[in-house]
């Protein structure tokens, strides 16, 4: 039996304790899936002149950060690690531009009453949160650090990731900071349940070794150019078994450059859950007060279309409400009973 089946790397613990895709846009999950979805467009494109291990390294590794977080909790206190009552838990992070925004799981920072971040050459500053988004497990936190600390890592195109390419993780496994790891592209298109159980579409599958305290910290291809964030695994043992999952580089642009400017990212919502044991785009139930469920959608309704782009699977049509904006109007096209029917509504922001 599997003692730990996809779970969060975010938190070394120290002390007492530690998309978007078919439901991330549709309706909440409660497991874990692995499936084929499509890729989002992306804007960076990569060289093709591959890097050796150490030179991605010595490119990249003043951008990663080592993050501790203190919550609170109701485990006994250690010694050198706080009041009673207060927890600590350690994450890893990455400099994501030169005014000092730092990313990394939102899992790693959620319910945070303190963070500090470790630099390359062994400096703590504090820490406060930007913006948090649980659906894509993605948070941005602030520091005020001078520029001669500060060594932003170039965002890659995750749509240009094949399997078998090479790929590099650099993080603070069980604290240990500046851990460099390395391995291959293993699958593409994987999909992961997130802190809030929506799905995080698109996931990189990797065999680099990552372990507790390596979430948030960057994968990064041979051109030292980040394409992930590194944040679960999948495990019997509870420890690195060679397979790990990051959220792609596209994903991270989109949310983060949303919560860099309002400290949210929204993402569109129908309002339907979908079977995935179908061949096609089948309804399984409609949430209640939802665009679905206000436009009549019932469950055993197929959909075939929506805002004029053909639907053949759930993975498609979770692609399709991806690339859309809440408050966006949209025509559907379903199947029921043999007969097509179409209905335009409103799509409305996922909830969190």
């Amino acid at each position: 039996m599997k003692k730990l089946v996809a779970t969060f790397v975010g938190a070394a613990c120290i002390g007492a304790g530690g998309g978007a895709g078919v439901y991330a846009t549709l309706s909440p999950a409660s497991t874990t899936v692995v499936r084929q979805v499509t890729v989002a467009s992306g804007q960076a494109t990569a060289s093709t002149s591959a890097l050796s291990v150490g030179d991605v390294y010595n490119r990249t590794h003043k951008g990663v950060v080592e993050i501790t977080v203190t919550s609170s909790g109701a485990g006994s206190p250690v010694p050198g690690f706080g009041n009673p009552g207060t927890q600590q838990a350690q994450g890893s992070g990455f400099v994501y531009d030169s005014k000092g925004d730092v990313v990394t799981n939102q899992h790693v920072v959620d319910g945070a009453t303190s963070i500090s971040v470790k630099f390359w050459d062994g400096t703590t500053k504090k820490a406060t949160v930007v913006g948090t988004d649980a659906s894509d497990d993605l948070a941005v936190i602030h520091v005020d650090a001078p520029s001669s600390m500060l060594f932003p890592i170039a965002l890659g195109d995750s749509t240009k990731v094949a399997v078998g390419d090479g790929v590099i993780a650099i993080g603070s496994p069980f604290g240990l900071d500046e851990t460099v790891t390395s391995g291959i592209v293993s699958a593409l298109h994987r999909q992961m349940t997130s802190p809030n159980n929506f799905t995080i579409d698109d996931s990189i599958q990797t065999d680099a070794a990552i372990n507790h305290g390596n979430s948030g910290g960057p994968l990064l291809n041979t051109q030292a150019q980040l394409i992930g964030v590194n944040a679960q695994i999948e495990s019997d043992s509870g420890g690195n078994d060679g397979v790990g999952f990051a959220i792609p580089s596209n994903t991270i642009r989109s949310v983060v450059t949303q919560l860099i400017a309002t400290g949210k990212a929204e993402h569109a919502y129908l309002g339907v859950r979908i079977d995935q044991t179908a061949s096609d785009a089948r309804i399984a139930g409609v949430q209640p007060n939802t665009p679905a469920a206000k436009a009549g959608l019932k469950a055993g309704d197929v959909v075939t279309s929506l805002g004029g782009t053909q639907i053949s699977s759930a993975n498609e049509l979770a692609s399709v409400i991806n690339a859309h904006k809440p408050g966006d109007r949209v025509s559907v096209t379903y199947e029921r009973g043999g007969d097509s029917h179409s209905v335009q509504l409103t799509l409305t922001t996922r909830p969190s």
